[in-house]
């Protein structure tokens, strides 16, 4: 009798075959070989001896342990504040003493109509001037750092000024005057910068947030805003923030990108690029959905190349950071309660009045409530080829947001006549994902069918699948098309693109 109940030998006449035949192991019947034989070579990582486990384990046990040592490395690993040392330190230290005897001699309301350039002309001689009085000497490097530190105080941003100048920092987080963080190609470093005190902080940020009429004070601790080249500013103050100010920035390419740089940028395959131009060109209506910092507002953006320029588009915000690159477009801007809780504009306001402005697209920068319902209803009325993103795990978990931010309004509608609009206007949901390793892919094109029952059906024609991670921790993967039809193709063969899409998804 076998290990598996079966009699050694032949099988009876009429017997089934079994589900499948045990190979010999290789190498002759002497002890098995080392690492598993020839038939079972090891793992990579597997040199290590290690306990067996049955046969074959030994590479397993060493990946195992190699994980367990990575996560105590981390337990145990203590972090310390990064001090700011050197030319940087010396620089600073002589600001401090220079900018009060500046302040006494400069005039800012005269100082405030000059550019950079014509002030740093006429400061030059008033810091040597003061560098003299406090019986300073500086070499040349050091004095036009100075001016650059001084003009940035008094007319810029302060010590956010070099960050927002070096074009490789995507994201800038102050996280109170002593500690602030910056992204550089998807990575969290810290920031060799340092505020003052919690009022130097205090005043860089009601300078950003005044510049496009936002306030932010103990009344209004949160505050939104954008600077003059587009980047998103959050802005969270005392109480609410406990470190003291925290200034959110997500900075923009001042080149515009495109799909095409987004596939050379490897976030898509060449057949997905084709897709979603068609999708933009042929008036499709696209929900982009994703997690926060994975793409979203940069995928609206290259899609918007890809509308008519004899369309009329009209975008909608919180904070208008959308910079679309058609001639005929017009951005509109919420706007919050006073000091009396009066006067707000919500981006449901703003949909109801677009509709009256002849609009042929609306492209709502984000939803986050009851505007969806809004949204819905001007894609179902003539005005195809809109699009918004939105926060979500995955395509299915985008269309169950959708119905919860509808119901959270007053509507008094069934769920079920929600999910049938949100079907019958919805055509494409983009899904973007930011992963591990900092890179940014397009990991779902899916679309929207219909209706099944209570159900909204969705149909998948492109994913993005995980394979394996390089040494460097980059993570390798492969975009693959489902081979299915596309159920949007009638729209395409409208425009003369029904092949060309045709080709692209199978």
């Amino acid at each position: 009798m076998s290990a598996f109940g079966r009699k050694n030998g032949g099988m009876s006449p009429g017997a089934r075959p079994s589900f499948g035949v045990a190979r010999p192991m290789k190498g002759g019947g002497g002890a098995p070989k080392e690492k598993g034989g020839d038939q079972f070579p090891p793992l990579p990582g597997g040199d290590a001896p290690m306990p067996d486990m049955g046969g074959g384990g030994g590479g397993m046990q060493a990946n195992k342990a190699d994980a367990l040592t990575r996560l105590a490395d981390r337990s145990n690993a203590v972090h310390e504040q990064t001090e700011i040392g050197g030319f940087e330190a010396s620089v600073h230290k002589i600001k401090e003493q220079v900018l009060p005897r500046l302040l006494e001699r400069v005039d800012p309301e005269a100082a405030s109509t000059l550019t950079k350039e014509e002030l740093s002309e006429e400061f030059r001689p008033i810091i040597m001037e003061v560098l003299a009085e406090l019986k300073v000497t500086l070499n040349r490097r050091e004095q036009f750092a100075l001016e650059k530190v001084l003009i940035d105080e008094l007319l810029g941003f302060g010590p956010l000024e070099e960050l927002l100048n070096d074009p490789d920092v995507s994201d800038i987080m102050v996280n109170g005057p002593d500690q602030t963080y910056i992204e550089k190609k998807g990575k969290l470093t810290i920031a060799p910068i340092r505020f003052r005190d919690e009022q130097h902080l205090f005043q860089i940020a009601q300078r950003i947030v005044n510049q496009v009429g936002r306030r932010v004070d103990q009344t209004t601790p949160l505050a939104d805003a954008r600077l003059k080249d587009g980047s998103r500013v959050n802005v969270i103050v005392p109480p609410l923030s406990l470190r003291g100010t925290a200034i959110s920035i997500r900075k923009f390419s001042e080149k515009p990108i495109t799909i095409d740089m987004l596939k050379d940028f490897g976030s898509m395959s060449d057949k997905m690029a084709t897709c979603l131009k068609i999708a933009g060109a042929c008036r499709m209506n696209v929900v982009i959905s994703g997690g926060t910092g994975s793409g979203k507002t940069t995928m609206l953006n290259a899609l918007s190349k890809m509308i008519d320029p004899g369309e009329r588009v009209l975008t909608i915000e919180d904070a208008a950071e959308l910079r679309l690159q058609q001639p005929h477009w017009l951005p509109l801007e919420t706007r919050p309660p006073n000091l009396e809780g009066q006067g707000a504009i919500t981006i449901g306001d703003l949909v109801k009045n677009a509709l009256r402005m002849r609009p042929d697209r609306i492209i709502l920068g984000e939803i986050r409530g009851a505007e969806c319902f809004d949204l819905l209803a001007a894609m179902n009325t003539g005005h195809d080829g809109s699009m918004c993103t939105l926060h979500a795990n995955s395509p299915r978990e985008c269309l169950g947001r959708m119905e919860n931010m509808i119901l959270m309004g007053d509507i008094k509608i069934p769920k079920e006549a929600i999910s049938r609009q949100i079907a019958e206007s919805v055509d494409l949901i983009v899904q973007v994902k930011r992963l591990r390793d900092g890179s940014r892919r397009t990991t779902n094109i899916t679309e929207v069918i219909g209706m099944e029952g209570d159900v909204i059906v969705t149909q998948e024609l492109f994913a993005f699948e995980y394979l394996d991670e390089t040494d460097d921790g980059k993570i390798l993967g492969e975009f693959r098309a489902s081979g299915l039809r596309p159920y949007t193709l009638e729209k395409a063969r409208q425009f003369g693109f029904d092949q060309a899409y045709l080709e692209a998804c199978l």
